[in-house]
């Protein structure tokens, strides 16, 4: 019997441990030895050139780089953690709706985020032009851009990390260790200091850790709002734009090292402590406002928090239907019609874009579905040499961000090699497809993993010692418990893929191009009414599967983050 569970393990991990390898750690050290040739040869030349005198671009980013994204953390912190406060401990006229709300953010990818806020807020924007007419200015009061303009989008986007960790974290809390910090003269602040804030750690640092990577990772606010403010993500693009692939391995380097340590010193903070509850109570209470005054002002606030949140929604939407040649030079747009939309459907160039990403988004998501299943089950079930090594490869790739992930694959497939079957893959439709694989398996792995933690192992043990094989016993009954956690995971694979833009602009081809890419393209032709369909495209499609993730599979977005 131990001899054949070994057997069934090893084959279990056989394909796991070649897909790690040949995607995952064999790609990340292809560029740590690129980042270490020069001409050819071994030398650190490039990390002499890197935090040389004449390179001070490349640590103005580096620089940039990291304080963006501690202010990200920072500014999000300061949204998400009061707001998930408010809604999740005291009730009072609309609140429901309102914590629904708070989380719409999410349903933006990250340069169709970017876009309706050139729209809304850019020199050019709807609202500094609505200003400037109102009160007779001669030009407009405001406009984002350069870091305050990246900035405004990260806070905007990333604050539901922290509003959805805190809204989670608190609905766990006993509310009788509160209680029993009252009772013993504890005033609210005390209370809150010394009792919630402590239990949140846990659940703020995993937020602290997704707004820092992703804030590291960014690329699409950079790009559009910089104005000439370097970031080492962009640098990373330009080098690689510029042929220069030695430097842009070691900035990717440079850049992957800088968001590991930041991981490993927020699990160094974590671990300090102690979090854990040791009793449970019968879930938290919201407390009624009574005072007429703090109630309606508390409406109020969620009114105008609710038209500021879904401003760039409504812009996205009303950009449109602004047919080709009605807002170029003109303050507002001049007609409205469904002409961008009608032609999605009817022009197949226009329309190759969206298949594309869907196709590939698709393959990418079969893929994760897959082996998600097979990692996730090795390593909650399996006891095996190697498992910690094993857990971490499959982590890496949220680790990196997405501009150093791309880099890895064109450095490792722009040669034939075993792992691309003697093929050159960089070039060619199926290097997108495999680049939303790598970057999207512990999205699968860590929703499936969720799951499976909390399934008994005497359930499969006594369908086995009814007589039942382990593979009928694997599909009959492991493969449909854990199935809502791997169907959300790859759900949400799927919409991150349809939505990806770093990692796309590296890798694609005219011939996979997919929405992210057109996106920009028809922004740099000033044919905003179409960049705006396509974005509309993107966000419903976002919709939807996020409200089929929590509906039918119960699972809501915090649990897959």
């Amino acid at each position: 019997m131990l001899n054949a569970e070994r057997r069934r393990t090893i084959l279990l991990l056989i394909p796991i441990v070649l897909v790690l390898v040949g995607y995952v750690l064999y790609p990340s050290i292809e560029t740590l030895f690129e980042s270490l040739k020069k001409n050819g040869a071994f030398s650190l030349q490039n990390y002499v050139d890197f935090f040389g005198s004449k390179a001070a671009s490349n640590l103005e980013a580096l620089w940039n780089s990291v304080y963006i994204s501690l202010l990200s953390v920072l500014f999000s912190a300061l949204i998400g953690i009061p707001l998930a406060y408010i809604f999740n401990r005291y009730d009072f006229p609309g609140r429901q709706f309102f914590s629904n709300i708070a989380i719409m953010p999410i349903v933006l990818p990250s340069l169709v985020g970017v876009m309706a806020f050139m729209f809304l807020y850019g020199e050019a924007g709807l609202i500094p032009n609505a200003l400037k007419d109102l009160f007779h200015l001669s030009e407009v009061p405001f406009s984002i851009g350069g870091i305050s303009g990246i900035l405004l989008v990260h806070a905007y986007t990333m604050y539901p990390y922290f509003y959805m960790t805190t809204s989670s974290a608190l609905n766990n809390i006993d509310p009788s260790l509160e209680e029993a910090a009252y009772n013993l003269g504890s005033n609210r602040l005390s209370v809150f200091w010394k009792v919630t804030f402590p239990l949140l750690t846990p659940g703020l640092v995993a937020a602290s850790l997704l707004v820092f990577m992703v804030s590291m990772a960014s690329f699409s606010a950079p790009y559009l709002l910089a104005g000439g403010f370097r970031v080492l993500s962009l640098q990373i693009y330009f080098s690689k734009t510029n042929g220069d692939l030695d430097m842009a391995a070691t900035q990717s380097v440079i850049l992957s090292v800088v968001s590991i340590a930041f991981l490993l010193f927020m699990r160094w903070f974590q671990n300090r402590k102690d979090y854990r509850m040791a009793s449970k109570g019968i879930g938290a209470h919201r407390s009624e406002v009574s005072n007429p005054f703090l109630k309606w002002s508390m409406v109020s606030l969620g009114i105008i928090a609710m038209i500021v949140l879904l401003l760039p929604h409504v812009t996205l939407l009303v950009l449109s239907l602004v047919p080709e040649g009605a807002w170029t030079w003109q303050t507002y747009p001049q007609a409205f019609s469904f002409e961008n939309f009608r032609l999605l459907f009817e022009d197949t160039n226009i329309w190759d874009p969206v298949r594309n990403s869907l196709i590939m988004a698709a393959i990418a998501c079969a893929g994760v579905f897959v082996f998600g299943i097979i990692t996730s089950y090795a390593l909650v079930k399996r006891n095996f040499i190697g498992k910690n090594l094993l857990d971490i490869l499959v982590m890496i790739p949220w680790a990196l961000p997405a501009t150093v992930v791309g880099m890895n694959l064109i450095l490792a497939f722009n040669e034939p090699s075993a792992f691309s079957f003697g093929k050159v893959l960089v070039g060619t439709f199926w290097i997108l497809p495999l680049a939303y694989f790598v970057r999207f398996i512990p999205l699968v792995v860590r929703s499936t993993n969720a799951v499976l933690e909390q399934m008994d192992d005497s359930i499969e043990e006594a369908a086995q010692n009814l007589g039942a094989k382990w593979f009928y016993t694997f599909r009959r009954v492991v493969l449909p418990y854990i199935m809502p956690g791997v169907l959300s995971g790859s759900l949400l694979a799927f919409v991150q893929a349809v939505g990806e833009f770093p990692t796309s602009v590296l890798l694609y081809t005219l011939g996979n191009r997919p929405i992210s890419i057109e996106i920009m393209n028809q922004l740099r032709m000033f044919n905003l009414g179409q960049a705006a369909a396509y974005g509309m495209i993107q966000v419903g499609l976002i919709a939807i599967v996020l409200f089929i993730s929590y509906k039918f599979f119960g699972v809501k977005s915090e649990n897959t983050l």
